[in-house]
């Protein structure tokens, strides 16, 4: 079990901590597999009724550790991000996040596949792909659309800019904005109702729920991720990432995009 992320389960709860505050909760290989073993065994485990997933020290993620993600990017649908994505969008339980401070890259697109989201007033959100040289993933080119709208989807998507909870919540993106400080006790106590529901019916609300998208998730994600991988090597990441670690503006002005 990596020590950054913290597992237990309690009266019908399994709760998922992603616990490195000192990097804002930034994800790294090792993390995302021990993520994408804690949902199969959340799954597999009858003890377990709902999965609540949140962050330590007021932030969600800050997404990818880019050092270890540079160090070690994805180079096949096997990589751990890309398990943790598909044992995502395959969980068979209610899934629930508490959301606080920053949600960035995958801190925001895994919210897409929750059943639940709630979120503190100063949450901010940030789809940052296109400003990276990358492309969406976790399903967010489809999914986001199906909440927002093409337009402001593509708006979120192409400019990469913060968006705050109050948005996330008018685009559906999350259910309920709380004051700082309340979000993890409120989303305890949703769960808790929860584990009091029948857990077959729930479970097969939330499956036809997703139904006739599941097919769409699956290719898109698939198709995301070969993508994804094709842009890491391009001359645009690149460049992103070098500013990125030398603080400076990227130029992409250099690049014709094709």
């Amino acid at each position: 079990m990596n020590s950054f992320i913290r597992t237990a389960c309690a009266g019908g709860v399994f709760q998922i901590e992603i616990d490195r505050p000192d990097k804002k909760n930034a994800l790294t290989s090792d993390m995302y597999a021990t993520m994408a073993d804690a949902l199969a065994r959340a799954d597999a485990d009858p003890a377990a009724r709902v999965v609540l997933i949140s962050g330590a020290g007021g932030n969600f993620t800050a997404g990818n550790d880019l050092n270890d993600f540079l160090a070690e990017p994805p180079s096949s649908e096997d990589a751990p991000v890309f398990r943790f994505l598909d044992a995502l969008a395959n969980l068979q339980k209610p899934f629930v996040a508490a959301v606080e401070g920053v949600a960035v890259g995958v801190g925001t697109t895994l919210l897409l596949h929750c059943d639940l989201v709630y979120a503190g007033a100063s949450a901010r959100f940030v789809l940052p792909f296109a400003k990276l040289g990358l492309t969406p993933e976790a399903a967010s080119s489809l999914l986001l659309p199906l909440r927002a709208g093409h337009a402001r989807a593509a708006e979120l998507l192409m400019f990469g800019e913060p968006f705050s909870a109050q948005l996330a919540l008018e685009l559906g993106i999350v259910n309920a904005v709380l004051s700082d400080g309340q979000v993890i006790e409120h989303a305890l106590e949703r769960c808790r109702k929860l584990t009091e529901q029948p857990a077959a019916s729930l479970r097969l609300t939330k499956q036809l729920l997703k139904r006739a998208r599941q097919t769409l998730v699956r290719e898109t994600m698939s198709h995301e991720s070969e993508t994804f991988r094709q842009r890491l090597q391009s001359p645009e990441a690149k460049e992103a990432f070098a500013a990125f670690l030398e603080k400076r503006k990227p130029d992409f002005s250099r690049f014709d995009g094709l």
